[in-house]
């Protein structure tokens, strides 16, 4: 029996071991959650309310995408997703770290900010879903999801900004690393994967579209992650929010 992957719809980290299970050819069944009900399902399975989650055929657990892609280096070792160099290693290890802990929360915050603007974005975040709701639907359930998945990612206003305010200097960071080499190199590696998939969600939301325009952290995104989702419309966000870009 294969591994299960347990994910929501559209989620960044879960685009993130699914491309490395692809790589890694492990075999396994997608189990699709619908979000907000995922955090309760996911605390019982996994003791997180986070996705992703891996069950292993031998009835392991692993959540989170970090802890997932280090155990299927153990399980599947080539092609492997670090550098063989010890030094190397490091660097990429800790700017897999950074897109997860720093990164992937800001995309969050930021989508659903816009979904609270604009809900009827959201309904183009369904396809390819197993599960899409008609939508009506989307708008009657709308402000209840948006309600929880504020309070779940902490995307209140002033995080929001702050993050828009940040926006420029994290993908000075990320565009520094593709320079170096430690991203965007011959051999797709864990930071990659954790990095340009939550860039390619952002680049879905139409008023953080232009803080990505030419620069090389749009291109690593989309050579990685081409296909996505959804897609919101521009001047969502209040004007001076975004004078940033």
């Amino acid at each position: 029996m294969p591994a299960k992957l347990y994910v929501v719809h559209g989620s960044h980290p879960c685009a993130t071991v699914q491309r490395a299970l692809d790589m890694k050819a492990v075999p396994y069944k997608v189990v699709e959650l619908l979000p907000p009900m995922h955090a309760a399902l996911q605390r019982l399975r996994f003791g997180s309310r986070t996705v992703p989650g891996l069950t292993l055929e031998s009835g392991e657990k692993i959540s989170g995408s970090r802890a997932i892609i280090r155990r299927l280096e153990e399980l599947a070792p080539e092609p492997s997703l670090f550098p063989a160099d010890p030094d190397a290693r490091v660097v990429v290890g800790r700017a897999e770290e950074w897109g997860d802990e720093v990164w992937q929360p800001m995309a969050r915050r930021l989508l659903w900010r816009t979904f609270t603007l604009h809900p009827q974005a959201m309904k183009s975040y369904q396809a390819g879903s197993r599960f899409p709701l008609p939508a009506p639907a989307v708008r009657v359930l709308a402000p209840t999801v948006n309600a929880v998945e504020r309070k779940l990612n902490a995307a209140d206003e002033g995080a929001v900004r702050a993050d828009l305010r940040a926006l420029p200097s994290h993908l000075d960071r990320i565009d520094a690393w593709i320079a170096d080499g430690v991203l965007g190199g011959e051999t797709v590696n864990a930071a990659d994967l954790q990095i340009a998939a939550t860039s390619r969600l952002m680049l879905t939301i139409g008023d953080v579209r232009p803080f990505f325009a030419g620069r090389p952290a749009e291109g690593h995104a989309m050579e990685l992650f081409g296909e996505w989702a959804g897609s919101t419309p521009p001047g969502v966000f209040p004007a001076e929010w975004v004078a940033t870009a």
